[in-house]
């Protein structure tokens, strides 16, 4: 699984980093066919609040994305991984059920 992190308008620092690759080095104990994840971190034109957006591109799937804003960096970063989280499991639980 590669793991890309990219900041706009904000320079992303090795705390947030690391922060943000914890949270996502869970998804592939939901899903096993993960290719790729990315977290895009933007800060808002005035400065209040800081959006996350996390794409997972997952093997003969459409792309799963996640989105948050937020005054607190490090919330969003937790709301939007536990939204993939459930975006994956659901794809699981559909390709399992279409199997059967």
């Amino acid at each position: 699984m590669q793991f890309t992190i990219t900041g706009k308008r904000l320079e992303v620092t090795p705390p947030i980093h690391q922060y943000a690759e914890d949270k996502t080095n869970r998804f592939p104990r939901l899903f096993d066919r993960i290719q790729q994840v990315h977290v895009i971190i933007d800060k808002a034109d005035n400065h209040a609040h800081e959006e996350v957006e996390i794409i997972v591109h997952i093997e003969h799937a459409a792309p799963l994305i996640a989105s948050k804003a937020g005054p607190d960096l490090y919330a969003c970063i937790d709301d939007a991984a536990s939204k993939i989280e459930r975006q994956l499991r659901d794809h699981k639980e559909k390709l399992r059920d279409h199997k059967h």
